[in-house]
């Protein structure tokens, strides 16, 4: 129970990261990129204690597959990007593949 609140707690810091990530102007912009390279570590960080508890392979593909999807889902709502069928498509796939890890018993 832990780590995988803790793997929440990584993704959602990555996420915002990424999501902030247009502001920082291409690192022009100090503050924001202070925040970004802050936020990104922070999510490895935590990512690295959370593979002490189960197995990098399944950690990793939820922090990726997750985080991947959820940024997604931020640029369409709120970045202005447009959702394809496509884009949709693979995303499910992203998330169908992360349960599929987790309910195999890969951890």
């Amino acid at each position: 129970m832990y780590a995988a609140t803790l793997l929440v707690v990584a993704i959602a810091i990555e996420v915002a990261s990424t999501a902030l990530l247009p502001r920082t102007e291409g690192f022009r912009n100090p503050a924001w990129t202070v925040g970004v390279v802050a936020g990104y570590a922070s999510s490895i960080w935590l990512l690295s204690i959370v593979v002490e508890r189960m197995p990098v392979s399944v950690a990793y593909a939820i922090w990726s597959g997750l985080g991947t999807a959820l940024v997604a889902a931020i640029g369409v709502m709120f970045l202005g990007e447009h959702l394809t069928a496509a884009k949709a498509g693979f995303l499910a796939m992203i998330v169908v593949g992360v349960v599929g890890l987790n309910l195999s018993g890969a951890h």
